[in-house]
């Protein structure tokens, strides 16, 4: 196992980027921006390395970009309804960079600042930051930091960790997207998807979720069992009208607090390339790259993804869980510990 290290420029300071490469040459390539994943190097059935995670040309073009492509959002991924939500009486207005909601943690959020990184031994790298009082309008002094450690079995283990000053809200995920035929080989709607969910999260028309936990059978949201993305996701239904696609929360079942189970399985014929996706969130949130057809960042190859040529898999707490009691509470108070794993994990079908 081996790592590498380098900076470049940008608007906002240097980015680190860190490469880890194992011992049967594949890699993971990191950065500071965002605490990201610029790429993901693993084999296909016949051996060759390629990079499944879509990414940048210019690692500089990651700031702002509207896909959040690989990074970590925060201080609360996904969205909060009318971005304000109340905590012990307290109403916290927030900034409605999606309106009239909030997204990702407003319009700044953890994706769009420079972590303090660095290395720990040859297979992990640490991003640390501390989001003071009143970022983007939440409440508390949070001291966040992201781990990734990169194994010899082509595992990616992403562990998450923050103490407060304060009572707040934190939900935490990454944000990769993923063709496992390739980062520049075109629509991964041909990937087939199984979730361990029986139930979803119906939303309204701007995303926010009514609070339902509704059954996925016998509807176009059932990946009980392995089936194309695109099989469904043209089908008259009303959710996937609303998301132009998928972009919905899936409800994990049997979900136990601090206990890390089985959340997806992602293949591509094509390939033979596998990715196992492990966590101990109580939800997935499935998006399948919808509005990339309008973001004007290039590919390492020089030009700019199409719609549905990756699909995130983000393991995290229920959007706008602040504002329903009924969903696991993103809460975090002094004296308490926010600990949080996702597992990636790829494998090849012969």
């Amino acid at each position: 196992m081996k790592v590498d290290r380098h900076t470049v420029p940008s608007p906002k300071g240097d980015i680190t980027i860190f490469r880890l490469t194992n011992d049967n040459g594949a890699w993971v390539e990191l950065s500071s921006l965002g605490a990201g994943i610029l790429g993901v190097g693993v084999p296909d059935r016949d051996g060759n390395i390629e990079n499944v995670a879509l990414a940048y040309a210019d690692p500089a073009a990651y700031l702002y970009d509207g896909p959040c492509m690989g990074k970590t959002p925060g201080r609360f991924a996904n969205r909060i309804a009318g971005a304000r939500f109340s905590l012990d009486g307290k109403v916290c207005l927030l900034d409605p960079n999606q309106a009239p909601n909030a997204l990702h943690g407003g319009k700044e959020g953890f994706q769009n600042q420079i972590w303090v990184a660095d290395t720990r031994g040859h297979s992990t790298v640490v991003f640390s930051r501390l989001s003071p009082d009143g970022e983007e309008g939440y409440p508390g002094t949070l001291e966040a930091q992201v781990a990734y450690t990169w194994d010899n079995e082509n595992q990616l283990t992403i562990k998450y960790s923050a103490v407060t000053d304060a009572p707040t809200v934190v939900n935490l995920t990454n944000h990769a997207y993923f063709n496992l035929a390739g980062e520049n080989s075109g629509t991964a709607l041909d990937h087939t998807l199984r979730l361990n969910a029986s139930h979803y999260l119906p939303t309204d028309a701007t995303q926010i979720p009514t609070g339902e936990l509704a059954p996925v059978a016998g509807t176009p949201m059932d990946f009980t069992a392995p089936v194309p993305l695109g099989a469904s996701i043209r089908a008259d239904f009303e959710p996937l009208h609303i998301g132009k696609g998928y972009d919905h929360c899936w409800v994990i079942d049997g979900w136990q607090k601090g206990t890390v189970s089985p959340v997806a399985l992602l293949a591509d014929p094509k390939s033979g390339r596998v990715l196992e996706v492990e966590a101990d969130t109580p939800g997935v949130q499935v998006y399948t790259g919808n509005w990339f057809g309008g973001e004007t960042a290039l590919n390492p190859e020089g030009r700019p993804y199409l719609d549905n040529e990756g699909v995130a898999i983000e393991c995290q707490y229920f959007p706008d869980a602040p504002n329903h009691p009924s969903f696991p509470s993103t809460v975090l108070r002094p004296g308490e510990k926010f600990n949080q794993t996702i597992i990636y994990r790829f494998k090849v079908e012969k």
